[in-house]
């Protein structure tokens, strides 16, 4: 895991930030909206990006969210992630 404070990037805007994602190939953990349109104008224009894990704060727990992500990470493998958008709760 690595949060966008730690890698420098907390002040990107959204594409830029998913742009850093893609680049370290790091399945971007979020819930902020912005990004769901980000990655469907990627996805409408077959622009590649690695995966968003999308969780609406009103609807998931942190617990919950921890426990899913760890699904996420002991299941798949990282190329599965391309183009990809996921939504929690599970």
């Amino acid at each position: 895991m690595l949060t966008a404070q730690e890698d420098g990037a907390a002040e990107l805007e959204d594409p830029l930030l998913l742009d850093r994602a893609t680049e370290l190939n790091r399945v971007l953990f979020t819930q902020d909206k912005g990004f769901l349109k980000e990655a469907n104008r990627r996805q409408e224009r077959a622009e590649v990006f690695f995966g968003i894990v999308y969780a609406h704060q009103l609807n998931v727990t942190i617990g919950e969210c921890v426990s899913d992500l760890e699904i996420f990470a002991k299941s798949t493998e990282s190329r599965e992630w391309i183009g990809r958008v996921e939504y929690l709760p599970l």
